[in-house]
């Protein structure tokens, strides 16, 4: 039976579209993995990178297998396929493996050189607020200092008294890139995390021309983590329910199909501006149900438990103080 010309077309397409997304989506070194950054309990300050042997399992110690590997997953990142793939045998080995109870998790990016947020990017949170759809991204940072561990505490600073929740998904560039076409800007991935983007809204609408930046870069309002879950690990990272609980309450419930400017997309227009380098953090927007929006509005206060969820990925749990 002979197949009609176009329907052939419309095969190769197809084919040639598969492809093309399968080589947008493949990590760095082609490896599903989850890293971390630690520290052994008891054993002084000293950070060390490792790989879940699965979410919320032990951890292989990167360096105790290879003491050429460096200490922080940045470092890691810079070093490109060869770490990963690095990372990858130590995983297979089975070999040094330490407890988890024994650890103390941080988050998996320390001091990145930047931390890229992206305001009004959830369909949803912009209904939630009546709010136009924006037709490019809104950007704003914050400082890498405001990152804290996944598990660590968020402080109430004393000069807001409107500290509210925003669960995001966040991601790590792994290859340094500017001007990246978004046809290729998944190769530029190193992966995944769960982020907090805690926002004092006082300061955001009401205080220092309505800036964003102050309002959101107190110390400790970036809890990240629980690890950097490779690009390979995601089956889809637009398709993924998020959510966020306070006090065990669910506050913000959504899909990362939300997005309006998705991960390529974003990548391709802050690279118009700004090199991209290894171990920078996108924070990508929030979904609706965050406390200023409520009626009345909720704030955090000292004594409050936040988690923040989503698939695949693992989840963040902060007490605030």
């Amino acid at each position: 039976m002979r197949i009609p010309l176009r329907s052939c077309c419309i095969f190769r397409s197809f084919i040639s579209q598969k492809q093309t997304l399968d080589t947008q989506r493949r990590g760095l070194s082609g490896a599903a993995m989850r890293l971390v950054q630690f520290r052994c309990r008891g054993d002084g300050d000293d950070v060390r990178v490792g790989v879940e042997q699965g979410e919320g399992l032990n951890v292989v110690d990167l360096k105790a297998f290879d003491s050429s590997m460096p200490s922080t997953v940045r470092e890691l990142l810079q070093l490109g396929d060869k770490g990963l793939e690095c990372a990858q045998r130590a995983l297979a080995s089975g070999q040094f493996v330490v407890e988890r109870a024994n650890i103390q998790l941080l988050s998996p990016i320390l001091a990145p050189e930047k931390v890229v947020c992206v305001g009004m990017n959830y369909r949803d949170h912009c209904l939630e607020q009546n709010a136009p759809i924006p037709e490019e991204p809104i950007i704003f940072s914050k400082f890498p200092s405001a990152i804290t561990g996944p598990y660590d505490h968020i402080i109430l600073p004393t000069e807001s008294q409107e500290v509210d929740w925003e669960v995001e998904l966040a991601f790590v560039i792994g290859r340094r890139g500017k001007h990246i076409k978004e046809s290729d800007a998944l190769s530029h991935v190193a992966g995944f995390a769960v982020a907090n983007d805690v926002s004092a809204r006082d300061w955001q609408f009401k205080r220092n021309g309505k800036q964003w930046l102050l309002s959101k870069t107190f110390d400790s309002f970036c809890p990240l983590g629980p690890a950097l879950v490779t690009i390979d690990a995601v089956k889809d990272p637009h398709n993924l329910g998020i959510r966020c609980l306070v006090n065990g309450d669910t506050v913000q419930s959504s899909n990362t199909s939300q997005m309006i400017f998705k991960t390529a997309e974003l990548i391709a227009w802050v690279s118009k501006f700004v090199t991209l380098t290894p171990g920078d953090v996108f924070l990508t927007g929030t979904p609706p149900g965050v406390g200023v929006f409520r009626n009345p509005p909720v704030f955090l206060k000292r004594g409050d438990t936040v988690e923040c969820q989503i698939d695949q990925i693992g989840s963040i749990i902060n007490k605030v103080v």
